[in-house]
Protein backbone atom coordinates (compact mmCIF):
# COMPACT_ATOMS: atom_id res chain seq x y z
CA UNK A 1 0.00 0.00 0.00
CA UNK A 2 2.90 2.39 0.75
CA UNK A 3 4.07 2.23 -2.85
CA UNK A 4 0.74 3.73 -3.96
CA UNK A 5 1.46 6.85 -1.92
CA UNK A 6 5.10 6.98 -3.07
CA UNK A 7 3.78 7.04 -6.64
CA UNK A 8 1.20 9.66 -5.71
CA UNK A 9 3.81 11.97 -4.17
CA UNK A 10 6.11 11.40 -7.15
CA UNK A 11 3.24 12.36 -9.46
CA UNK A 12 2.59 15.53 -7.48
CA UNK A 13 6.24 16.62 -7.41
CA UNK A 14 6.71 15.90 -11.14
CA UNK A 15 3.54 17.90 -11.91
CA UNK A 16 1.69 14.96 -13.43
CA UNK A 17 -1.63 16.51 -14.47
CA UNK A 18 -3.72 13.38 -13.81
CA UNK A 19 -2.29 12.95 -10.31
CA UNK A 20 -2.71 16.66 -9.51
CA UNK A 21 -6.34 16.56 -10.69
CA UNK A 22 -7.05 13.52 -8.50
CA UNK A 23 -5.37 14.77 -5.30
CA UNK A 24 -6.85 18.27 -5.53
CA UNK A 25 -10.42 17.06 -6.16
CA UNK A 26 -11.37 17.52 -2.48
CA UNK A 27 -9.06 20.49 -1.81
CA UNK A 28 -10.27 24.01 -1.23
CA UNK A 29 -9.24 26.77 -3.64
CA UNK A 30 -6.11 27.85 -1.71
CA UNK A 31 -4.87 24.26 -1.39
CA UNK A 32 -5.49 23.66 -5.09
CA UNK A 33 -3.57 26.81 -6.05
CA UNK A 34 -0.65 25.72 -3.85
CA UNK A 35 -0.53 22.34 -5.56
CA UNK A 36 -0.74 23.89 -9.03
CA UNK A 37 2.42 25.95 -8.34
CA UNK A 38 4.47 22.77 -8.88
CA UNK A 39 3.61 23.07 -12.59
CA UNK A 40 5.84 26.18 -12.71
CA UNK A 41 8.93 24.30 -11.47
CA UNK A 42 8.46 20.53 -11.22
CA UNK A 43 11.02 18.17 -9.75
CA UNK A 44 12.70 15.19 -11.31
CA UNK A 45 11.85 12.41 -8.85
CA UNK A 46 13.62 9.07 -8.50
CA UNK A 47 12.06 6.24 -6.52
CA UNK A 48 14.49 4.43 -4.23
CA UNK A 49 14.78 0.69 -3.90
CA UNK A 50 14.90 -1.30 -0.70
CA UNK A 51 13.01 -1.12 2.56
CA UNK A 52 15.65 0.73 4.59
CA UNK A 53 16.58 3.25 1.92
CA UNK A 54 15.02 6.59 1.00
CA UNK A 55 11.68 6.26 -0.82
CA UNK A 56 12.08 9.24 -3.17
CA UNK A 57 14.72 11.75 -4.14
CA UNK A 58 13.34 15.00 -5.58
CA UNK A 59 15.85 17.04 -7.58
CA UNK A 60 15.59 20.49 -9.13
CA UNK A 61 18.01 23.39 -9.74
CA UNK A 62 20.63 22.37 -7.20
CA UNK A 63 18.05 21.26 -4.63
CA UNK A 64 18.05 17.60 -3.59
CA UNK A 65 15.48 16.31 -1.13
CA UNK A 66 15.67 12.72 0.16
CA UNK A 67 12.07 11.87 1.11
CA UNK A 68 10.72 9.10 3.28
CA UNK A 69 6.99 8.50 2.67
CA UNK A 70 4.73 7.34 5.50
CA UNK A 71 0.98 6.77 5.46
CA UNK A 72 -1.55 5.86 8.11
CA UNK A 73 -5.24 5.97 8.93
CA UNK A 74 -4.12 7.30 12.32
CA UNK A 75 -3.10 10.95 12.63
CA UNK A 76 -0.17 9.97 14.85
CA UNK A 77 2.77 7.79 13.83
CA UNK A 78 4.91 6.56 16.73
CA UNK A 79 8.32 5.35 15.62
CA UNK A 80 8.74 3.44 18.90
CA UNK A 81 6.21 0.87 17.65
CA UNK A 82 8.67 -0.28 15.01
CA UNK A 83 12.39 -0.79 15.50
CA UNK A 84 12.71 -0.60 11.72
CA UNK A 85 11.30 2.96 11.68
CA UNK A 86 13.68 4.07 14.42
CA UNK A 87 16.75 2.58 12.71
CA UNK A 88 15.64 4.00 9.37
CA UNK A 89 15.31 7.51 10.85
CA UNK A 90 18.73 7.32 12.54
CA UNK A 91 20.39 6.15 9.33
CA UNK A 92 18.65 8.83 7.28
CA UNK A 93 19.87 11.58 9.63
CA UNK A 94 23.42 10.19 9.63
CA UNK A 95 23.47 9.91 5.82
CA UNK A 96 22.08 13.43 5.39
CA UNK A 97 24.62 14.91 7.81
CA UNK A 98 27.45 13.14 6.00
CA UNK A 99 26.50 14.50 2.56
CA UNK A 100 25.03 17.90 3.55
CA UNK A 101 21.36 17.19 2.83
CA UNK A 102 18.18 17.51 4.86
CA UNK A 103 15.88 14.55 5.58
CA UNK A 104 12.26 15.05 4.57
CA UNK A 105 9.31 13.01 5.82
CA UNK A 106 6.02 13.12 3.90
CA UNK A 107 3.06 11.85 5.95
CA UNK A 108 -0.12 10.92 4.04
CA UNK A 109 -3.23 10.70 6.22
CA UNK A 110 -5.40 8.04 4.59
CA UNK A 111 -9.05 9.00 4.15
CA UNK A 112 -8.50 12.71 4.78
CA UNK A 113 -10.36 15.07 2.47
CA UNK A 114 -8.48 18.12 1.22
CA UNK A 115 -4.68 18.25 1.43
CA UNK A 116 -3.91 14.85 2.98
CA UNK A 117 -0.11 15.33 2.94
CA UNK A 118 2.07 16.88 5.65
CA UNK A 119 5.80 17.56 5.42
CA UNK A 120 8.35 17.31 8.25
CA UNK A 121 12.06 17.08 8.87
CA UNK A 122 14.05 15.66 11.78
CA UNK A 123 16.08 17.74 14.22
CA UNK A 124 19.68 17.31 13.11
CA UNK A 125 21.58 20.41 14.12
CA UNK A 126 22.82 23.12 11.80
CA UNK A 127 22.01 22.87 8.11
CA UNK A 128 23.93 25.05 5.65
CA UNK A 129 23.26 26.82 2.39
CA UNK A 130 19.88 27.11 0.72
CA UNK A 131 18.61 24.11 2.68
CA UNK A 132 18.92 26.08 5.94
CA UNK A 133 15.93 28.24 4.99
CA UNK A 134 13.80 25.20 4.20
CA UNK A 135 15.01 23.31 7.30
CA UNK A 136 14.25 26.27 9.59
CA UNK A 137 10.74 26.56 8.17
CA UNK A 138 9.74 22.89 8.28
CA UNK A 139 8.18 21.43 11.42
CA UNK A 140 10.45 18.93 13.17
CA UNK A 141 9.28 15.46 14.10
CA UNK A 142 8.54 15.48 17.82
CA UNK A 143 10.66 13.53 20.27
CA UNK A 144 9.12 11.97 23.39
CA UNK A 145 10.69 12.19 26.87
CA UNK A 146 12.20 8.78 26.17
CA UNK A 147 13.70 10.03 22.89
CA UNK A 148 11.26 8.22 20.60
CA UNK A 149 10.11 10.02 17.46
CA UNK A 150 6.43 10.90 17.08
CA UNK A 151 4.98 12.35 13.89
CA UNK A 152 1.67 14.15 14.47
CA UNK A 153 -0.02 14.83 11.13
CA UNK A 154 -1.68 18.04 12.36
CA UNK A 155 1.75 19.52 13.23
CA UNK A 156 3.21 19.09 9.74
CA UNK A 157 3.38 21.64 6.94
CA UNK A 158 0.62 21.05 4.39
CA UNK A 159 2.14 19.89 1.11
CA UNK A 160 0.42 22.68 -0.82
CA UNK A 161 2.19 25.29 1.38
CA UNK A 162 5.51 23.45 1.08
CA UNK A 163 5.21 23.49 -2.72
CA UNK A 164 4.29 27.17 -2.71
CA UNK A 165 7.31 27.96 -0.51
CA UNK A 166 9.78 25.84 -2.53
CA UNK A 167 8.65 27.39 -5.82
CA UNK A 168 8.82 30.93 -4.38
CA UNK A 169 12.38 30.58 -3.04
CA UNK A 170 13.64 29.18 -6.33
CA UNK A 171 12.02 31.80 -8.57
Amino acid sequence: MGKVFERELKGILTANKDVLARVTKTCDRAEMEGYRKIEEKPFMVVRGAGSLGVDLVAIREGLSLPIEVKSSTSAVLRFSRSEKLTIQAQEMVEDCRRVGLMPVYAFRHKGHRGDAWRIFTIEMGPVNGRLRFIYDRLPKIESSKEGNLIMRWRDGMPLNKFIDYIVSIQS
